[in-house]
């Protein structure tokens, strides 16, 4: 039964180092990560989270995006996980979101991320796959193949003007969003 791991927070030194390649997809302790990973997201009403969040060392992540009270305006989406990925390409234009982090809670930042990405990963069946991503779920990629390489959002910011209390995007971001 998969369990709900514990997330790891901001100076944890594996938040800032690279992971390692998944060199057996079909390993068990590949597919126990998964499980526990998509529990985790879950019961933390996160829309992605990567294996580096609760201290395992791997490039692997879940993008789970789903509405909920952190992402009210989420699009629902099946939890995939994401072994091994890669950025094949990118759209030139750069849109700025609201990201936050669940190893980095009570902020949000207003982040550039590319609008649309060609990516390829390993599904957990161990098939290659490759697709367009565009958006919200573009968005939720580019953050969680991030944590691979040892990057949270907070680097991502082009100023810290552009950081707020997670209390204060729900009551101002949230209200302007719903109108």
């Amino acid at each position: 039964m998969a369990e709900i791991l514990q997330i790891i927070q901001l100076g944890d030194p594996v938040l800032r180092s690279p992971a390692q390649v998944v060199e057996n997809v079909r390993e068990q302790r590949i597919q126990n990560l998964i499980d526990d990973l998509i529990t985790t997201v879950a019961q933390a009403n996160g829309v992605g989270i990567a294996a580096p969040q609760v201290a395992e060392s791997y490039r692997l992540f879940i993008v789970a995006s789903r509405p909920n009270p952190r992402y009210p305006h989420a699009p629902e989406m099946a939890p995939t996980a994401m072994i091994n990925p890669t950025i094949l390409a990118h759209s030139t234009e750069v849109v700025k979101g609201w990201e936050g982090c669940l190893s980095i809670p009570g902020i949000r930042g207003f982040v550039p991320r590319f609008q649309a990405i060609e990516v390829e990963y390993t599904d957990r069946d161990g098939k290659f796959q490759k697709q367009e991503l565009t958006d919200f779920v573009a968005r939720i990629f580019q953050h969680e193949y991030d944590h691979l390489d040892g990057i949270v959002f907070l680097d991502r910011l082009e100023s810290t003007q552009d950081i707020i209390t997670e209390q204060e995007y729900q009551k101002r971001v949230l209200q302007q969003i719903s109108g």
